[in-house]
């Protein structure tokens, strides 16, 4: 059994980011060619957008284990405070091309070994082509064939959904804090089934498009850090390092009776831009009576490198 099974058997009632998107855009894609593999839901993340990513290249299995450091949190509103003026700053990128591509190379970590996989992927900005190279490093473009809906945004779509987002942060809280984005949920008595109360959905939803960078205006980012800042639980973590060693700031939301383990955003000191999508396990976590992820185990999305490219096969 591998470690994205075991997560979502354990973890069937919790909420997935963008799930039901994934699932949508994977089927589409192995219907036309199998050889060809989805990058995990786990980063959607962590990712500038939902992309095909096809491996290219297994690592064998090295112990990771939660560092030894003390933890030391950080005034989280003043942290997100600066990040806001830092990225409001930034001159806001033109939008790319219909024919220019979305280049994101990603390295996942599995909790279970180690297990770590580098992936390269390209999906043309209006979403009609996709291009990765598979595990031998045969490179290959493949047509996206067409499946309408809300669950299937290309970069270009995704960006227009963006821009109509409110940038005052308060209005923007209470925008996400309704938005189902992509998810369907059964309600009852107000809050969807699998229990993801307005706060929490909220800090997903900003969490996401956090990961959006590549199509990011500067102004709605901003909004983001600042409407991050009201949500109850926020906490940033210094010092926290992703699986390729960079030291970053670790944005985490803590909950009551959720400490097994903690899943950061981390956060470029700098830039604040998002380095990877890491989760550590606080504790051992048994499934039927065994442990299946040590105390100290990682399960991460890297943001590698990314970008706006002229051509499938080019980089940054």
């Amino acid at each position: 059994m591998d470690d994205l099974t075991i997560l979502g058997e354990m973890r069937a009632d919790a909420p997935q980011p963008d799930a039901v998107r994934l699932r949508r855009l994977r089927r589409r894609v192995m219907r036309r060619r199998r050889r060809f593999v989805i990058m995990p839901s786990v980063l959607v993340a962590a990712v500038a957008v939902v992309v095909i990513a096809v491996s290219m290249a297994h690592r064998p299995p090295e112990e990771r284990t939660l560092p030894a450091a003390e933890t030391v949190l950080l005034n989280s509103k003043t942290v997100l405070e600066e990040a806001a003026k830092t990225v409001e700053k930034r001159a806001d990128t033109p939008e790319p091309r219909p024919d220019q591509w979305q280049y994101t190379k990603t390295l996942d970590v599995q909790p279970a070994d180690g297990r770590t996989t580098t992936y390269e992927s390209w999906l043309r900005y209006d979403g009609k082509q996709s291009a990765g190279r598979d595990p031998e490093g045969n490179f290959q473009v493949q047509d996206v064939p067409p499946d309408p809906g809300d669950d299937d945004l290309s970069p270009q779509q995704y960006r227009q959904k963006l821009l109509k987002l409110p940038t005052d942060p308060d209005e923007l809280l209470a925008h996400v804090q309704g938005d189902r984005h992509w998810i369907d949920y059964p309600k009852e008595e107000g809050v969807p089934k699998g229990g993801e109360d307005p706060d929490s959905r909220a800090y997903r939803i900003l969490s996401v498009y956090l990961n959006q960078q590549a199509v990011m205006p500067p102004d709605l980012e901003a909004a983001i850090f600042r409407a991050m800042a009201k949500i109850p639980g926020v906490k940033i973590e210094q010092g926290v390092k992703d699986a390729t060693g960079r030291t970053g700031l670790g944005m985490f939301r803590s909950t009551p009776g959720e400490e097994e383990q903690r899943r950061y955003l981390i956060l470029d000191p700098r830039t604040y831009r998002v380095l990877a999508d890491q989760s550590i396990w606080l504790q051992d976590e048994l499934f039927k009576g065994e442990v299946v992820f040590k105390k100290g185990a990682v399960f991460a999305v890297v943001l590698l490198a990314s970008g706006i490219v002229d051509r499938p096969g080019d980089v940054p």
